[in-house]
């Protein structure tokens, strides 16, 4: 006991003769260790448990306190990740276009209210209505450039598909849609009203002023220090050809950039608002993502393939969390749970995936599949993740697009015994029957999961289609 209380003693005295500001500073430090050793075990678990595979940083009050990198590279995990990693980071880069429309506009080059017509793009007559306004809060309703089957492979294909389509989706100002062609756009009136290339401008008016030393656009296969992405089964990812202008950073560069519009060092604190909160769709977010008004929190994702990134940039409580992956996995739970971490609240480290854990095997043999699932159930419970349905959900649904329609069936089946008051899990099954022409079962289905949830509109019109078909 002497040794256990002698450590204790001294610090109990040592508190004594000091002032009061050197008490709180004392106190401070002694809990910002232990923030940070909460968000160190919390991603080196993550990691352990194969939910994160890329970089991570929190900053507060203007400081980093807390950087490190997990994982590697790339598929073949022969390079381990560092600071100097380069991510693709999705729809966050649609902030670079967005925040070049608002230094031209603060050095009186553009008016965010002029039509777009007024560039002389070849467009449409309905570049008569649309305003870059519209554009940077995606109210525009343009044509939509990409869908399931057509993805532009370059900007030339991206131009064909505006030019050519003379229909707007909606009058513009009267509703939302997240699309690329409003990007695209974007990155065209920077280069029509400044005679550069998006790139040079982006490159002379904010990564150089930023000192982004990391930052480059499209980086090629084999690119110092660029990241590829991959799966779960460590398959390597497609290289993405699509329309040009998406700039690759580390992780160091992307907080300096958020760091930049906290500060308002690039565009004014009125600027960066208005791109802050979108006035056509005020729930939806605009180019700088969501922004919760009451909370004073912006929160940005971005997904490319298997890509993913996240940012939660907390004005209130001076708390900046940034994750930047190459694996797809946790990113977006994992950034909400530092920053409850950060605000005191309580969280928890996340589970394993109990997806993760079967579905090779289920497409191999589903019944093996569910053995297992049944065996890590009675076993290992405290360390898997059982109580979120669409774990399963989402694996019955690959097997359906797989073509394996008995096995989404019966994985279903299993689901909605597991999960027996989940309305979800029940439409899904009723998707599985329909899919392979079991109306009856799949009426059943759907009527089951309308009794659970009576707001599922998807099931009361599979629900009445069915009948229909029923009928005949």
């Amino acid at each position: 006991m002497k040794h256990r209380f002698f450590p204790l003693l001294i610090a109990i005295l040592f508190t004594k003769f000091l002032s009061a500001q050197e008490l709180n500073h004392f106190k401070k430090s002694i809990e910002q260790k232990t923030e940070i050793n909460q968000i160190d075990s919390l991603m080196t678990k993550s990691y352990e448990r194969d939910l994160f595979n890329g970089n991570v940083l929190v900053a507060k009050k203007g400081k980093i306190i807390y950087q490190k990198s997990f994982g590697f590279t790339d598929e073949t995990k022969q390079t381990k990740l560092n600071n100097k990693s380069i991510f693709n980071i999705g729809s966050i880069a649609k902030e670079f276009n967005a925040v070049g429309i608002m230094i031209l506009v603060e050095r009186g080059l553009l008016n965010l209210d002029d039509p777009i017509s007024k560039f002389n793009l070849g467009l449409p007559k309905w570049s008569e209505k649309v305003t870059t306004r519209h554009l940077i809060n995606y109210a525009s309703g343009i044509p939509r450039i990409e869908n399931k089957l057509i993805i532009p492979k370059n900007d030339e294909e991206a131009w064909k598909i505006l030019r050519s389509n003379d229909t707007l989706l909606f009058e513009p100002g009267t509703g939302y849609r997240y699309d690329n062609g409003n990007v695209f756009l974007q990155r065209r009136i920077i280069e029509k009203v400044t005679g550069m290339t998006y790139q040079q401008f982006v490159a002379e008016n904010i990564v150089k002023p930023l000192k982004m030393t990391d930052a480059v656009f499209d980086p090629k296969f084999g690119y110092k220090n660029r990241t590829s992405c991959y799966d779960m089964d460590h398959v390597k990812c497609p290289e993405l050809e699509f329309i040009s202008g998406w700039l690759w950073v580390d992780i160091n560069d992307l907080y300096k950039w958020i760091d930049a519009m906290n500060a308002n060092r690039l565009i004014s604190k009125a600027s960066f608002q208005t791109l802050l909160n979108n006035p056509y769709a005020k729930e939806e977010g605009g180019s700088l993502g969501r922004f919760y008004e009451k909370e004073e929190l912006q929160r940005h994702n971005g997904v490319s393939y298997k890509f993913e990134s996240i940012f939660l940039n907390d004005f209130k409580n001076n708390v900046t969390i940034i994750l930047v992956s190459n694996n797809l996995n946790r990113v977006w739970d994992l950034g909400h749970t530092i920053h409850n971490l950060m605000l005191g609240k309580a969280y928890e480290i996340p589970k394993k995936s109990i997806y993760q854990a079967i579905r090779k095997e289920a497409f191999n043999n589903l019944n093996k599949a569910i053995e297992t699932y049944n065996s890590l159930k009675k076993n290992s419970k405290e360390e898997y993740s059982f109580e979120n349905p669409s774990e399963l959900n989402k694996l019955g649904y690959e097997l359906l697009r797989a073509g394996k329609n008995n096995e989404s069936i019966a994985l279903f089946k299993f689901a909605t015994n597991e999960f027996p008051k989940n309305a979800n899990l029940f439409d899904s099954l009723g998707e599985a029957y329909f899919t392979s022409k079991q109306y009856d079962l799949a009426l059943d289905s759907y009527k089951k999961a309308i009794s659970l949830d009576e707001t599922n509109e998807n099931a009361k019109k599979m629900a009445d289609k069915i009948e229909k078909i029923i009928d005949k």
